[in-house]
């Protein structure tokens, strides 16, 4: 009986602690539009931790205001390439559109979870340690300009992975692509590699957690 009432206990502070991590992911929201100063600079960039949110929001007017002073674009994620010259390069991933500038419960909001994992079709998979890039172009009729983002994903893993010596007579497999091999290229729905606050669960606060749970 002691020892089932101490698992139920510890499910339950694991159950505890998973929910305060859910809590406390952080929503990143960016108004993308021509009047955010934030895109002026031409490098807005935003850093986020797994399991965040990058929220957009669409721009959005006044039933008065000119429908020929609008904006509208389409968003997609794109290379290293696309994102500094701002255009639509092969293998852009179209996101979302922004065409409802005058939505009549407010600006339409997109959001886009950063995780490793999406049940979804249509959803993105980020990478810790990777930058993604977003832009927008304008649509033939908007006004307004090309934006971009920079979305920068914490962290880059620090665990050295070992290396195997391979003999200097070996073909060492493919190679580079143009530029050298810069893994920025390419589609960008294949990111490299094998969306407030994100609590991490330490082996020290889970042993604190079985202390109590024994003491007597």
């Amino acid at each position: 009986m002691k020892a089932e009432g101490l698992l139920r206990s510890l499910l339950c502070v694991c159950t505890v602690l998973e929910q305060a991590r859910r809590v406390y992911s952080v929503k990143h929201a960016v108004h993308w539009n021509n009047s955010n100063p934030r895109f002026l600079k031409d490098d807005y960039t935003v850093t986020a931790e797994m399991n965040d949110y990058l929220d957009i929001y669409c721009p959005h007017y006044d039933s008065r205001h000119p429908v020929e002073l609008t904006e509208s674009f389409v968003l997609y994620m794109v290379n290293r390439e696309g994102y500094e010259g701002c255009y639509e390069t092969q293998g852009a991933f179209k996101r979302w559109e922004c065409n409802r500038p005058y939505a009549p419960f407010g600006p339409i909001k997109f959001s886009e979870k950063i995780q490793k994992f999406t049940p979804f079709s249509l959803g993105f998979e980020f990478r810790p340690g990777q930058e993604y890039y977003y832009i927008s172009i304008p649509n033939a009729d908007s006004v307004g300009e090309c934006l971009k983002l920079r979305l920068s994903v914490c962290c880059r893993p620090t665990t050295v992975k070992p290396v195997t010596e391979v003999p200097k007579s070996q073909p060492r497999g493919g190679a580079p692509g143009p530029g050298g091999g810069d893994r920025t290229g390419g589609d960008p729905r294949k990111p490299p590699g094998s969306s407030s606050y994100t609590i991490h669960v330490s082996s020290l606060l889970l042993t604190s957690c079985l202390v109590l749970l024994l003491w007597p």
